[in-house]
């Protein structure tokens, strides 16, 4: 069977040159789509489409526990054990400690970090007991070195990187290889309205590269960590 692979925040930027970048390069890939916009999605189903790939959109807000259990249910019906879990969802607000609101905290850590330990504890089991699959969680260059103004975003970003060090240790020797990605500033829907000129910035199709050319390396190597920052900057 073709692989299944399932993309978190797969509605725009780099989750959706992701799954163009697999649904291109990878013959008879399976993908679930993944986002809170059914809209958009469908766009990206769309695409993935025409270049090859079986794609179907399941609407879903990842940090919610209910949610992501019927996801589970669903994908499981309509493709059966996910091979390859892409958890690229987030959210990005910035603010200096004392003036951040609680509420805004906790939206940062539940989009940013809830959300890969509930979508891990869906579909992870799956690959433990066939014995292999792969696991991409999105942190951030904001996850590696803290800056003043990511009150929540960086401090949600450092806990992704050390789930993914947590799940690399349990699942080392059970066949699913962990990846944890730092990209810096990359052109998204995100930074138009940041003043900053597109080309300080990476594109969203290098980091979808990076995803593809990691997972297609053989079993006997893993990617623990990538870190990806722009040629001219360091932002």
């Amino acid at each position: 069977m073709k692989p299944v692979v399932l993309i978190t925040g797969a509605s725009q930027g780099i989750g959706a040159a992701i799954a163009k970048v697999f649904a291109r390069e990878v013959r008879g890939v399976r993908l679930a789509l993944v986002a809170r916009s059914a809209s958009k999605l469908a766009t990206v189903q769309r695409a993935c489409a025409k270049l090859g790939a079986t794609a179907e959109a399941f609407a879903c807000d990842v940090s919610d526990d209910k949610a992501v259990a019927e996801l589970r249910r669903a994908v499981t019906r309509r493709f059966g054990v996910v091979d390859v879990l892409i958890n690229n969802a987030g959210s990005f607000t910035g603010g200096a400690l004392l003036d951040f609101r609680v509420a805004e905290f906790d939206r940062l850590i539940a989009a940013n970090l809830r959300s890969v330990f509930l979508m891990a504890r869906a579909f992870v089991p799956g690959m433990v007991k066939r014995g292999r699959g792969d696991v991409f969680n999105m942190s951030s260059i904001a996850g590696l070195v803290a800056y003043p103004g990511g009150t929540g975003y960086s401090a949600a970003k450092f806990g992704v990187t050390g789930l993914s060090k947590v799940m690399r240790a349990e699942l080392k020797d059970k066949g699913v290889r962990v990846c944890c990605v730092y990209p810096g500033a990359t052109w998204t829907p995100s930074w138009q309205e940041s003043g900053l000129p597109p080309d300080r910035m990476m594109p969203a199709e290098d980091i979808a590269r990076a995803f593809l050319d990691v997972y297609r390396l053989s079993r006997r190597t893993v990617v623990e960590e990538i870190v990806l920052r722009p040629q001219l900057g360091d932002i």
